[in-house]
């Protein structure tokens, strides 16, 4: 059986780490490196680095930010925010990164996900979707299909879930079910998944959502948005089928550490890489 993964996520501005809540009222959490190199030794299984503003002010990803993690840590990361073309990926592979994480490009240029899965390996391409509850007469929605073969028995209260990109501020036609399956075709090696309705809250994750993705999906699909306690993560990765469970505030400002979430999920009977 596949062990599932507890992945740290730093949101990143101007080199600090950042933590809002819905996507809004950042506060300061730290250096990055130095929170990666924590984690690392923490037990984390992956890190995930999103640099929050780049799509929106129309830059690319900090690679000096990159370079340095990838001198600093031993286990895989993730990098996202302004990545548009065959170009960006490769100068952030190069700098040290093991995956890339795209959204707003992604939604703007669909070709965008075959090409890079094409050119780089499906491995290295994550698909961020952020999602959100919206009414749906607010959108012109030009399929109103009930046998959609994505959707499932259980998954009719998700369709006025849509597609929002530059970093949550607009949202798009896209209806987060068919977005997902359409990723998955063009090449996407990974969904990472996050409920802009649960984001910060701690209130837990949205396991409707997670799991109607997740069990229609074969490949990883990552959980983000809402995680406040270790129950959260046992929630999402059995009711919610989710492969791997990410989160910020929580480690961040340690109100729970990696390696007593891992013992509490181990000693539940979910799989877990445990530390030596």
């Amino acid at each position: 059986m596949l062990t599932k993964r507890i992945i740290p996520c730093l949101d990143v501005k101007d080199g600090r780490t950042v933590k809002g809540v819905n996507f809004v009222n950042l506060r300061d959490a730290g250096d990055a490196v130095e929170l990666a190199a924590v984690y690392a030794e923490q037990g984390a299984d992956e890190l995930v680095f999103l640099d929050i503003t780049a799509t929106v002010e129309g830059r690319g990803t900090l690679l000096e930010l990159v370079r340095r993690v990838a001198h600093t840590i031993n286990i895989p990361f993730t990098v996202g925010g302004g990545i548009s073309s065959k170009v960006d990926v490769s100068a952030l592979l190069n700098a040290g990164a093991d995956k890339v994480s795209i959204n707003s490009a992604a939604v703007r240029n669909p070709d965008l996900i075959n090409e890079l899965a094409l050119e780089f390996g499906s491995q290295c391409i994550v698909v961020a979707i952020d999602t959100k509850s919206v009414h749906s007469s607010q959108f012109t929605v030009l399929s109103e299909s009930p046998t959609d073969s994505f959707l499932t028995p259980h998954s009719s209260l998700l369709t006025s879930n849509f597609v929002h990109t530059h970093g949550g501020r607009k949202p798009t036609e896209l209806r987060t079910l068919e977005w997902a399956k359409e990723v998955e075709e063009r090449g996407a090696g990974e969904i990472l998944l996050t409920s802009m309705d649960t984001d910060g809250t701690k209130n837990g994750f949205a396991l409707e959502l997670t799991s109607t993705i997740s069990r229609n999906a074969n490949i990883p699909v990552i959980a983000s948005g809402g995680a406040g306690t270790m129950e959260h993560f046992y929630e999402v990765f059995t009711t919610g089928y989710a492969d791997a469970g990410l989160a910020a505030s929580i480690f961040h400002f340690k109100e729970i550490e990696i390696p007593a979430l891992k013992q509490y999920l181990h000693e539940r009977g979910i799989p877990m890489r445990m530390s030596r």
